[in-house]
C-alpha cells in the first residue's frame, strides 16, 4: 500500500469545511461559501455550485443522481447531478445546518442544527416530516448502513437511537469532543475525536471495544470502506497525516495493523475515500460474460423485469423523478398518445 498525490488543484480562498465523494464525481464545501465539483475520471474540475451564503458544513450524495448540501445559511439543497442544477432550496433549521445523512433507501433524511432541532426530511415530496427537540446543539447526525437505527453527536456524547420509536436507546461519552464519527458495521461505531486516539464502539452494549493511538494530533476525520473483502479504515489528522489501518472484523478487540501513511504537509480539516469503480465493475462483466451463452434464453425476461421495475409506481426512484420533473410528465403524456394512434392506424 503506497499513497501518492494523483490529483492536486487549489480548491478554494479559505479553508475547506466538507466533501463528498460518488462513483465520478468529488464535492468540496468551503468557508469561502462555494461548493467546487471535480470528475475524477478526467481529473479536472467540473465547476462551482453558489446557491448558498454562509459556510457549506455538510455535504452528501444519494447515488450517482443526487447530492445534498447544508450550510450555515440554515438551507439544504437538493441537486440533481447529471445537470448540476438545484431542484429544490428547503429553509431546513432557524440557525446553521451542522450535518446531515441520507437514509439507505433515499425517502428520508435527517438533520441537525444550530436551533437545537433534529429534523426528519421525506425527499420524495421534499418536505418536512418530523421535528424533534434536543436540548443542546448537535454536530453529527449519521444514519447506520441498515437504515435501523441512527446517531447524533453532541459535543462528547452520543445518542444511538432506533427507527421504529425514535427513541434513544444507548449513550456513549467520550473524554473529548468528537470530531467524526463512521458507521463500520450497522453496530459498530468508529469514534474520532479531539484527541490521538480512535475507538471502536458497540452501539448495542456501548462498550468500548478497542481503542488505539493513531496520530500525534487530534483526529479530524474518519472514513472506511471494503476492498476484495479487507476492511479499511482512514483516517486525517492535524499532525497532517494522512494513514490507512487493516481491520480485522473477526478481531475487533485487537488494534488495526497500519497499511501505509502520508505526509500531505497541509492542515487536514475533512476526508472522503474515491474508489475507482470501473476496473472493479469490467473484472466482473468479464466473469459474466463468460457464462451470458448458459443464460442466453433468460436474458429477455430480466430485461423485461428490469424495464417494469422502473417504470413500477412503487418504485422510489420513479417516485422521486415525477416529483421533480412535473413538466416531464406533460410531455410523456401526448407522445404516449400519439404512439397510441400510429399503433391503431397501423
Amino acid at each position: 500500500w503506497t499513497v501518492v498525490p494523483d490529483f492536486t488543484h487549489h480548491a478554494h480562498s479559505a479553508s475547506l469545511s466538507a466533501v463528498a465523494v460518488n462513483n465520478r464525481y468529488v464535492v468540496t464545501g468551503s468557508r469561502d461559501e462555494t461548493i467546487q465539483i471535480y470528475d475524477m475520471k478526467k481529473k479536472t474540475e467540473h465547476g462551482a455550485l453558489l446557491q448558498h451564503n454562509g459556510t457549506i458544513t455538510c455535504l452528501e450524495f444519494y447515488g450517482t443522481a443526487h447530492l445534498l448540501s447544508g450550510a450555515e445559511d440554515g438551507l439544504i439543497c437538493i441537486w440533481n447531478t447529471k445537470r448540476w442544477e438545484c431542484l429544490k432550496s428547503i429553509k431546513a433549521h432557524k440557525g446553521h445546518v451542522t450535518s446531515l445523512s441520507i437514509h439507505p433507501s433515499g425517502k428520508l433524511a435527517l438533520s441537525v442544527g444550530t436551533d437545537k432541532t433534529l429534523r426528519t426530511w421525506n425527499l420524495v415530496e421534499g418536505r418536512s416530516a418530523f421535528i424533534k427537540n434536543l436540548k443542546q446543539n448537535a454536530h453529527i447526525i449519521k444514519w447506520s448502513p441498515d437504515g435501523e437505527r441512527y446517531v447524533t453527536v453532541i459535543t462528547n456524547k452520543v445518542d444511538v437511537y432506533k427507527l421504529d420509536t425514535a427513541s434513544i436507546t444507548g449513550t456513549i461519552t467520550t473524554e473529548k469532543r468528537i470530531s467524526s464519527l463512521r458507521f463500520i458495521t450497522d453496530s459498530i461505531l468508529a469514534i474520532a475525536g479531539d484527541d490521538e486516539i480512535i475507538r471502536f464502539y458497540s452501539c448495542d452494549s456501548q462498550k468500548c471495544l478497542c481503542e488505539f493511538k493513531a496520530h500525534e494530533n487530534r483526529i479530524k476525520d474518519i472514513y472506511s470502506f471494503e476492498r476484495e473483502g479487507q476492511h479499511v479504515i482512514v483516517t486525517a489528522s492535524s499532525d497532517s497525516y494522512i494513514k490507512m489501518w487493516n481491520l480485522d472484523l473477526n478481531k475487533i478487540n485487537d488494534v488495526p495493523s497500519l497499511l501505509c501513511e502520508v505526509n500531505t504537509k497541509a492542515r487536514l480539516t475533512c476526508l472522503a475515500v474515491w474508489l475507482d469503480r470501473a476496473s472493479e465493475i469490467k473484472e466482473n462483466s468479464d466473469k459474466a460474460a463468460t457464462s451470458s451463452q448458459a443464460n442466453e434464453d433468460e436474458k429477455p425476461s430480466i430485461v423485461r423485469k428490469n424495464k417494469v421495475c422502473r417504470t413500477d409506481k412503487s418504485d422510489k426512484t420513479a417516485k422521486r423523478k415525477r416529483k421533480i420533473t412535473p413538466e416531464k410528465q406533460k410531455l410523456e403524456a401526448p407522445l404516449q398518445k400519439k404512439k397510441k394512434k400510429r399503433n391503431s392506424s397501423a
